[in-house]
């Protein structure tokens, strides 16, 4: 079975938001502005979700293209239905 995701990709931006989150942490610590850490959420927010985006993607080239090409389209549709489902309660 192939990877659905490229592992080093998603490794590199998930360590990304780490450090955005680590930032967050210490601007909370040294009282930065409530309107500045704000940004910084919406920032974090923002890249975590692409992540999201990147995995839901190769879920879709991959996962779902290889059910689909085995000739289970019912289960191609349940697995992606499932998969929007729980990408859309992200927001």
């Amino acid at each position: 079975m192939k990877q659905c995701i490229n592992i080093d990709k998603v490794q590199k931006r998930l360590k990304r938001v780490e450090g955005q989150i680590r930032g967050i942490h210490a601007m909370v610590e040294k009282d930065i502005p409530c309107e500045d850490i704000l940004i910084q959420i919406s920032a974090a927010k923002k890249a975590l979700h692409k992540v999201g985006q990147k995995i839901l993607e190769g879920h879709l080239e991959h996962c779902i293209t290889d059910s689909v090409k085995n000739g289970d389209e019912k289960e191609a549709i349940a697995k992606l239905t499932k998969a929007i489902e729980q990408f859309s309660r992200l927001g």
